[in-house]
């Protein structure tokens, strides 16, 4: 199959990956790391993933300035014109905002279809993922929609966002947005799985560069209506990249997914079946990943587990871990830090610690 020139995609990685700490450090975020022993980093996972279907030419990263050359390092293969660095950290709103900007000026005459994937994921089907992306493409490429990739749920994972299918559309695997709730508490997840109506919101978003234009206007005018007024007819990289330092500061944190899932009419969401788990907390790797004896995750570490069940470890290289009656536990180390907490809805003690470590002992832990 021929790639389509008209097919662009934008990989976020501009993230702290503080979830995921201590293994993954403000200086070196999770996407940066080769988390799993593969002998690759998350980031160039996906975009060897992405590069199986979309022209290497229509392929652009958004990160953060101090990412900037972990990206160059560990993507030689993409012009640094097409590493979209922004000056401060941000949400994804402004970040897409920018590359629907970019790729509007850059390819003026053409369709341009547009995927948003993040850099943390976990596909388990590649086939499966790279047909229903193309099929999202051609569909908002004849749509002004916007399109989100849905899966089954298959746990009641309070860590995930939940999208409600509403009616159908033309397309069989397409369903208009009935609701959208992000992160439920646990009793509210389990209602969403049994109910066979909600799936999982996978992070990937699709549309047309120019309906995407519009919607950020509409809902985002610093991130893309004062671009367009700024910068005006006579477009240049160099131009651009002077407003976005001048004004990036002032666009507001806002995620694509309050942005646009919560506030537009023409939300879609596709039933995808790639297989699929978010890669940024604890215990959503450990539901996501093979067991060893007692139910524990171990993640390229040496250890010996005895009368320990439940737990996810993962040690430096050249550590031994010796642990016993955990159940039920986080166990990560990396550098001048050592994590034991409860792996049960981590993600919000984990914040809790950062804080609290940032206050008493400074940066260097962080």
């Amino acid at each position: 199959m021929s790639e389509n020139k008209n097919n662009y995609c934008l990989i976020l990685a501009g993230g702290k990956g503080k979830r995921l700490w201590p293994c993954s450090r403000e200086d070196c975020p999770k996407q940066f790391m080769d988390f799993f022993s593969t002998g690759k980093t998350l980031i160039q996972d996906t975009y060897e993933r992405m590069r199986k279907f979309i022209p290497a030419e229509n392929v652009y990263v958004s990160t953060n300035k101090d990412y900037a050359h972990l990206v160059e390092e560990q993507l030689p293969e993409i012009p640094k014109e097409h590493i979209l660095s922004e000056p401060i950290f941000r949400n994804t709103a402004p970040s897409v905002a920018w590359a629907a900007y970019r790729i509007a000026h850059v390819a003026p005459e053409s369709k341009a279809r547009l995927v948003v994937v993040p850099s943390d994921q976990a596909v388990f089907n590649e086939d499966a993922f790279k047909d229903n992306v193309l099929e999202g493409l051609d569909f908002v490429g004849n749509n002004d929609s916007f399109l989100t990739m849905g899966v089954k749920p298959t746990r009641p994972e309070p860590g995930y966002g939940y999208i409600q299918k509403g009616e159908a559309t033309s397309e069989g695997n397409v369903f208009k947005v009935k609701s959208f709730t992000e992160k439920p508490d646990r009793e509210f997840a389990k209602v969403f799985m049994n109910s066979g109506e909600f799936y999982w919101n996978t992070g990937l978003f699709l549309s047309n560069v120019n309906y995407l234009g519009e919607c950020l206007r509409d809902i985002f005018p610093i991130g893309a209506g004062m671009l367009n007024e700024s910068v005006g007819k006579e477009y240049s990289i160099e131009k651009e990249l002077e407003m976005v330092e001048k004004m990036f500061p002032a666009c507001p944190n806002l995620s694509i997914d309050y942005g646009i899932l919560d506030k537009n009419d023409r939300v879609c969401v596709m039933r995808c079946d790639f297989g699929w788990a978010d890669l940024g907390m604890w215990h959503s790797i450990y539901e996501s990943m093979s067991k060893v004896e007692g139910d524990n995750v171990v993640i390229s570490s040496r250890v010996i587990m005895d009368n320990s069940k439940g737990n996810i470890v993962k040690l430096p290289d050249d550590h031994m871990g010796i642990i016993n009656g955990l159940d039920g536990y986080i166990v990560a180390e990396k550098g001048n830090v050592l994590l034991i907490c409860k792996k049960e809805d981590s993600s919000a003690l984990i914040r809790k610690y950062i804080n609290e470590v940032q206050v008493k002992y400074g940066e260097e832990f962080i």
